[in-house]
């Protein structure tokens, strides 16, 4: 069985350098104007793994909620909400691989799944779950439907509607966006302190309103906005001096930056440059 990378961070269109997903096998579907503010980017996956083959894609965290739509061949197809974790997800993958992912925005994820983001962290839940019947129903018809545009219309009217029935409370969703945003805008360099005065709210408060909207703690989002500002600083140099790399984001030292690969990545930082510069031809010389 191969294993391979994925990564992706905000300002990447499809797939970061270091990912080495064949070519061709993702492609970004536009997202509609009335559901930017909720939704990051949405990516169609299809891909074919030959027979008696597995591949191990080890997907490094974002912090972020998606929601998931298999409709391929190896199992009946399948919905689910995956939680924002601070761990890589190992995704085992064969057979025919057809489907969607999209991604909430940080501070977006309980209006559109009417429980607080916090309760699904490090878990995967079946969009049935959350959303009855109509998560059903919209499995079904996105399954039974081949053409990628129709299934985005589907997709995008049925969170059209949970947005007009959503109960949920605007004014404390914009707080926890912009607090997750000035956190990652630092790479995780921002006393919580100095957020939450930002924002006008109290340290307690800036707690709940991450667990409710976010997904994640403050700090947890603090460490995967550094570890972010770390792996962009990678993609400019090929042999960094790693001391002062842990210097430049925050690390207290090069041994605290290999820890914190170790637990967020699963990978040491040697070995994650290593793959990230031999797995992918999208990866600069």
């Amino acid at each position: 069985m191969s294993e391979r990378l994925f990564l992706r961070l905000d300002d990447d269109p499809v797939q970061g350098p270091e990912a080495d997903a064949p070519a061709g096998t993702l492609q970004a579907a536009p997202v509609s104007t009335a559901l930017r503010l909720h939704i990051s980017h949405i990516l169609l996956c299809s891909e074919r793994v030959a027979a008696g083959h597995e591949v191990l894609e080890r997907v490094l965290p974002d912090g972020a909620v998606r929601l998931i739509f298999n409709l391929g061949e190896v199992c009946s197809p399948s919905a689910v909400v995956v939680g924002a974790s601070t761990a890589p997800a190992l995704v085992r993958l064969r057979g025919r691989i057809d489907g969607v992912s999209l991604t909430l925005r940080p501070g977006r994820a309980a209006g559109l799944l009417g429980l607080p983001a916090g309760e699904l962290a490090g878990t995967t839940v079946h969009l049935e779950t959350l959303w009855g019947g109509e998560g059903t129903r919209l499995l079904e018809r996105m399954a039974r439907t081949p053409d990628d545009a129709a299934r985005m219309a589907m997709l995008h009217a049925a969170l059209q509607r949970r947005l007009c029935e959503a109960d949920g409370n605007a004014r404390s969703q914009r707080a926890a966006t912009h607090a997750a945003r000035l956190i990652a805008a630092s790479g995780g360099g921002r006393p919580l302190r100095e957020v939450a005065e930002t924002v006008g709210v109290g340290e307690r408060r800036l707690q709940q309103l991450f667990h409710a909207h976010v997904g994640l703690p403050p700090r947890a989002w603090s460490r995967l906005a550094r570890l972010h500002g770390c792996l962009r600083a990678l993609r400019r140099q090929t042999n960094p001096d790693w001391a002062q790399m842990a210097i430049d984001h925050g690390y207290y030292d090069q041994s605290h930056l290999a820890n914190e690969f170790r637990a967020l990545c699963g990978l040491t930082p040697t070995e994650f440059l290593g793959r990230a510069v031999s797995g992918s031809s999208k990866t600069p010389d």
